[in-house]
């Protein structure tokens, strides 16, 4: 596949398989009594993906539980790595996958917007400069200099959101953590993630929310079983999705 200026993400004949292990021995001598034990299953999560995003598309990645979803989205940000084939990113990318990935439960929120600024690769003098503007987004003041595991998962959330979106990255990649906290913030990061996306950036969002889909994304894949259902415009996928799976 032609690599083109303003392609963001291409993921070329990618397939992914984990082992699934039963009844593992922990210790020599239980791998020595009991050696029949180690079996194994390899399951085949993802087969033979491509996918092209262009820059300044949203995208939304859809599908049921298991269909390979975030698994795709960790290999874009190169968690993970295919057991077969290739995936290429075009610029500065930043994620929300995990939350509070990053952070350090007994330092403060202040303490680890560095720490997690820094992982993004700004440096300490960028970090300065958007400090107040990261806290002034997360609605944390009162809490920014209390220990992270004091924290609800609404407040990590707030937290991780408010770094990613200040890093100025190309590329946004965001897994379902959108759907923790309350709806006035989970409203705030649409409404930002809409403010990205008139900016030119890319974004992949994978999400169980199909009405945030609709509403932020201008095209849709469904994954179903590990591979690629339908690639297309969101309101056309989402609606085929609908009639088959309910």
């Amino acid at each position: 596949m032609a690599k083109k200026d303003s392609d963001r993400i291409i993921v070329e004949h990618v397939y992914k398989n984990f082992d699934v292990y039963y009844d593992k021995a922990n210790s020599v001598k239980e791998k020595l009594l009991f050696w029949k034990r180690n079996r194994k299953e390899t399951r085949q999560v993802l087969k033979d993906i491509n996918v092209t995003i262009k820059n300044g598309e949203a995208v939304a990645l859809i599908g049921v539980n298991g269909s390979g979803k975030s698994t795709l989205l960790k290999l874009m940000t190169k968690i993970i790595y295919p057991n077969k084939g290739k995936i290429t990113t075009n610029g500065k990318l930043t994620s929300l996958l995990e939350l509070g990935a990053g952070f350090h439960p007994d330092f403060s929120g202040r303490e680890n917007i560095y720490f997690n600024a820094s992982i993004f690769g700004l440096t300490r003098k960028e970090i300065d400069s958007r400090l107040e503007q990261i806290i002034e987004f997360s609605e944390l003041e009162e809490f920014i200099d209390n220990p992270v595991r004091t924290y609800s998962s609404g407040m990590y959330m707030r937290l991780a959101f408010a770094v990613a979106i200040n890093v100025d990255a190309d590329i946004l990649l965001v897994d379902e953590i959108l759907s923790v906290g309350d709806q006035h913030f989970q409203e705030k990061c649409i409404n930002k993630m809409k403010e990205l996306k008139k900016e030119g950036k890319t974004m992949v969002f994978v999400t169980h929310s199909l009405s945030s889909a609709r509403e932020l994304c201008d095209r849709a894949i469904w994954l179903n079983n590990g591979e690629i259902q339908i690639d297309g415009d969101t309101n056309e996928v989402i609606d085929e999705y609908l009639k088959q799976t309910t």
